[in-house]
């Protein structure tokens, strides 16, 4: 095996940095609070930092409707205190990748108003128009994913121009070579500043059916699923011309040294693979999001993990994603003792971990008040739980007023438990969900077999999910008990392990019988090297 590289190593920190940290007092994270907080994140352990967009944009979807590519919002800071914050996070050695938006621009973006002004504009193919249906309306049957059609009429053309998210969002026609060579060049400006490389949004997105064919209703919708769910977007995602396009973003990538290049991929596990491409010649990390769709439990897990290492192709790396900013914090989702054991599987099982920034904390989900609600796609469809701002609330670094976010008032609430889930308090805990997550990153960069071992199940019946991790001449053992209730794990046949972790902080050095008992909602980790 070739030696690993960073982002095989490492262990991802997403921040949105809206969220993060607020170096002026406008109640908005900031590049500036960034780096004022880069010292954390070096104390925490992690080795790369992925920032959600900061590019110029009119926020219509708080950043992923891009007016510019290459600057910087003036509510994030200049393009001059993005080069400070790079080289601060090198010079710790931290990499930092950025987020990249190829799928669609704003509607206020200079190419797609040059394409608006007239039918015969040069730019007029950088986006996707289309005449209406004989008889008038849509040109078909796509739906935007922010609800209603897909498609909206321009009156001064007399044509549609499709929007697979918000109308201000137009969709680019990645089928255009010019559209293609600007967005190559766009990944080389950041590249040659010194990024390490991008998560690109929507990856799967990107090539529409060049026929605008209807998608076919779905089977399966049921009342209350978003109403993009109604149709299968067999034309509009995922189409077989995706995975050319894919490789010419890595050859972009490829023209440096040491980066990489992650998709955003909500996809089965036989489609997802196919994104690291023939000959491994696609994305180095097509992001593996199926532990949040995953029902919580042992057994579907285990059955999780064989089923996605038996799908990589050779050489392909794993990777595991279990919160970011579009989905219910984890802590939420399965609760407090869970996650406790979701962050030791998280960064025990084989492959890149990625945390989002404040599950190392606990955070959960915030309810918003109507009155205080921002996302589009809560207000677009609401009453169903579409909205996203319940996991993008400010990070709580203390119990000050402001939580340590910010001085003024916050552009989202905060969680009614900040006084008591912050940073500073629970770092002063030695039983807290922050000194877990710093001893389990302390523990895998220590540990060879932990970061870039292999991976072997083991036989676990119920709710105990149980693991090897093996590689530079040292075992582990990985037990999870998925459950609130006692368990326990036949241990390995003449095996004598150690106990090196625990979920509770607890039973550091102890022997492992040969029958091993779990507490409620505990994860074990287990020397098996003597």
């Amino acid at each position: 095996m070739p030696e690993p590289v960073w982002w095989q190593r490492g262990i991802v920190y997403q921040i949105y940095p809206r969220s993060f940290m607020d170096s002026n007092g406008d109640g908005i994270g900031d590049l500036p609070g960034i780096r004022q907080r880069l010292d954390y994140l070096t104390w925490l352990g992690v080795d790369a930092i992925w920032i959600s967009p900061v590019y110029p944009s009119p926020m219509a979807d708080f950043g992923y409707d891009i007016s510019n590519y290459v600057d910087i919002h003036p509510v994030f800071g200049t393009l001059e205190e993005f080069d400070r914050l790079l080289a601060e996070a090198h010079q710790r050695g931290l990499k930092l990748i950025l987020d990249f938006v190829p799928n669609h621009t704003s509607d206020q973006h200079p190419w797609f108003l040059e394409s608006r002004s007239s039918r015969t504009n040069p730019r007029r193919d950088w986006y996707i128009w289309a005449d209406p249906r004989p008889g008038g309306g849509p040109p078909n049957n796509w739906l935007s994913d922010f609800g209603g059609t897909a498609w909206e009429f321009d009156e001064r053309s007399g044509q549609y121009y499709y929007h697979a998210f918000l109308r201000e969002q137009p969709d680019l026609n990645w089928r255009n070579p010019a559209v293609c060579q600007a967005m190559h060049d766009v990944l080389r400006f950041w590249l040659r500043r010194g990024v390490d490389g991008f998560r690109v949004d929507v990856i799967w997105y990107l090539i529409k059916d060049d026929q605008l064919r209807d998608n076919p209703p779905n089977p399966a919708y049921s009342e209350g699923e978003p109403p993009h769910h109604a149709v299968l977007p067999l034309h509009t995602a995922d189409r077989p011309e995706i995975h050319a396009v894919v490789a010419g973003l890595r050859r972009v990538i490829d023209e440096f040294t040491d980066r990489v290049l992650i998709g955003e991929i909500y996809l089965p596990i036989e489609r997802l693979v196919s994104y690291y491409g023939a000959d491994l010649s696609g994305a180095h990390l097509p992001f593996n999001f199926q532990l949040i769709q995953t029902q919580w439990n042992a057994r579907a897990i285990a059955a999780l993990i064989d089923s996605y290492e038996a799908a990589l192709p050779p050489g392909g790396w794993p990777n595991w994603v279990l919160g970011n900013h579009d989905k219910s914090r984890i802590a939420t989702r399965i609760g407090a003792a869970q996650a406790r054991a979701a962050a030791m599987l998280l960064l025990t099982v084989r492959g890149t971990p990625t945390m989002y920034y404040g599950d190392e904390i606990g955070m959960t989900d915030v309810p918003i008040p109507r009155h205080l609600l921002q996302d589009p796609f809560e207000r677009n469809v609401p009453g169903i739980g579409c909205g996203r701002d319940p996991e993008r609330t400010p990070m709580q670094w203390d119990a000050s007023p402001g939580a340590g976010f910010t001085t003024g008032r916050p552009w989202l609430p905060f969680a009614p438990d900040w006084q008591e889930t912050n940073v500073a308090t629970q770092a002063g805990l030695s039983g807290s969900i922050l000194t877990l997550c710093r001893r389990l990153i302390a523990l895998r960069r220590a540990e060879p077999a932990l970061a870039v071992g292999s991976y072997s199940p083991v036989h676990s019946e119920g709710d105990v999910l149980a693991y090897i991790r093996e590689g530079s001449g040292r075992r582990f053992l990985v037990a999870l008990n998925l459950a609130s209730r006692p368990a326990q794990l036949t241990m390995p046949a003449g095996a004598t392990a150690r106990m090196l972790l625990t979920t509770y902080l607890d039973r550091e050095g102890e022997i492992a019988p040969s029958l091993l008992p779990l507490r409620p909602d505990e994860g074990v980790i287990l020397d098996l090297s003597q």
